[in-house]
């Protein structure tokens, strides 16, 4: 099978696996326990603390392990906003990117729905990328800024969440608790301009998140570069077995624990410490981290293969997302540069030109995601695993859904059209041969879906 999902998870390294073993087997002692097998456990855990602090630009201290990037995000989202709003009770709004991962989303949501916050979308351009004066806009109460965040549980997904009485669905920065916006996205690959929106952020006061699951191996992650207060990773994208990720919060940031228990993690998320999983973390991320340059360089070349392919092989294909082609692209706006207005129709390339990115990068290396008008995207996934081929339609954490993706439908992007997604991710060993016959059998397929 030609592996071709690597955005929903990666198969763990062999020194990944090489490095967890010893403390699955005879040094398998909890961490807690005052024993000498479990003290040999509680430096093992404190080491692959400072080596993953070491990759990060980060103090140990401020390292806190979890069991995904989901309980990172919801530990994120809802720790900063609870914690700030106990210092402060004026401060009970959360502004969330409109393509964020639904660990963030429903955060937020959960925030609205039963502690009283409100919760705020910001929206994206029809490539997918927050400006930095949408984002300065709804810190400053700007009233086409954002808009109250849709509520998934209620009878409509345009019913707004709950809100305090009185709120008018926009910010102002004495009341911003927190924001979050995604450093890259999962489903269309646009990777924001975090420097930008974090120093903005701090103008205000308001401790920004972000979720860089996605980043991990092939965008920098180091915390003090981006400036950010809170950053979230997955074991699992990067080369180690489910069940490990990480929140790091910057050292004076409040932060309220979801769990209670034992007190683990300096008081900050009890349960017992996965140990092997944070050693295979440590060594993911050190192995991510050496060979980023060249991988990602290798995978931007394979990503704009597979692009030309089916856009040249596949009649209608629409690519979703920043086009990163050069004859699309322009030019790459500065940091600096003021957002242009987005076109008319969403799915011109000229409306798709990147207005964000970071040091000239607007897409995932490792991404490429189309829509293919008239062939329903779940039954092209089944036909290509049919041929050999395993890609998705989105996100992994929404398979199964009947609503169309948020993500494509915050582009722009008519729910009907937004049904035909399919997302190729690529991975450390994906080779152009593979990826030619992706191409091969993704027209085949269409053709034969669409005849």
């Amino acid at each position: 099978m030609i592996y071709l999902d690597h955005a929903a998870t990666t198969a763990p390294h062999r020194e990944v696996l090489e490095a967890m073993w010893p403390w699955l087997t005879g040094g398998f002692g909890n961490a807690s326990s005052h024993h000498e097998r479990g003290q040999r456990a509680a430096r093992a855990l404190e080491g692959a603390r400072e080596r993953i602090a070491a990759v990060l630009g980060a103090r140990p201290g401020e390292i806190i392990f979890t069991s995904g990037g989901t309980e990172a995000d919801n530990l994120a989202v809802k720790g900063i906003a609870l914690a700030r709003r106990e210092r402060q009770p004026s401060r009970h709004r959360v502004l969330v990117g409109a393509i964020e991962h639904d660990a963030v989303l429903e955060s937020a949501r959960a925030l609205a729905r039963h502690d009283g916050f409100e919760a705020l979308e910001l929206p994206v351009d029809p490539s997918g990328a927050l400006s930095p004066d949408t984002f300065r806009a709804a810190l400053v109460s700007d009233d086409d800024a954002a808009h109250t965040l849709p509520d998934r549980a209620a009878p409509s997904r345009g019913v707004a969440s709950h809100a305090p009485p009185g709120s008018s669905g926009v910010s102002d920065p004495a009341t911003v608790a927190m924001a979050s916006v995604m450093l890259a996205n999962n489903e269309v690959g646009t990777v924001q301009d975090i420097p930008a929106l974090a120093e903005i952020a701090a103008e205000h006061g308001v401790p920004l998140h972000t979720d860089a699951v996605q980043g991990a191996g092939s965008l920098p992650l180091n915390v003090r570069d981006l400036g950010v207060a809170a950053l979230t990773l997955a074991g699992h994208k990067i080369g180690t077995p489910q069940g490990i990720g990480l929140l790091w919060v910057k050292r004076g940031t409040p932060l309220r624990p979801l769990m209670s228990g034992g007190g683990h993690e300096r008081g900050r998320r009890s349960g017992t410490s996965n140990v092997a999983g944070a050693v295979g973390m440590a060594v993911a991320l050190e192995l991510a981290e050496r060979e980023r340059v060249t991988y990602a360089a290798r995978s931007t070349a394979l990503r704009d293969h597979l692009i030309s392919g089916i856009l040249s092989r596949v009649p209608g294909a629409i690519l979703t997302g920043p086009d990163p082609r050069p004859e699309r692209l322009g030019h790459v706006h500065a940091p600096s540069d003021r957002a242009e207005p987005a076109a008319t129709d969403p799915l011109s390339p000229s409306a798709r030109m990147p207005t964000s990115g970071r040091n000239g990068i607007t897409r995932l290396p490792t991404n490429a995601s189309f829509c293919f008008p008239g062939v329903n995207g779940e039954t092209v996934l089944v036909d290509l695993e049919n041929a050999g081929v395993l890609v998705s339609s989105g996100s992994a954490c929404a398979a199964g859904s009947s609503e169309p993706s948020h993500v494509l439908t915050a582009l722009g992007i008519p729910a009907e059209l937004a049904t035909t997604s399919v997302r190729y991710s690529l991975g450390r060993d994906t080779t152009e041969e593979e990826v030619d016959a992706a191409v091969r059998a993704t027209a085949e397929v269409v053709r034969r879906l669409s005849a």
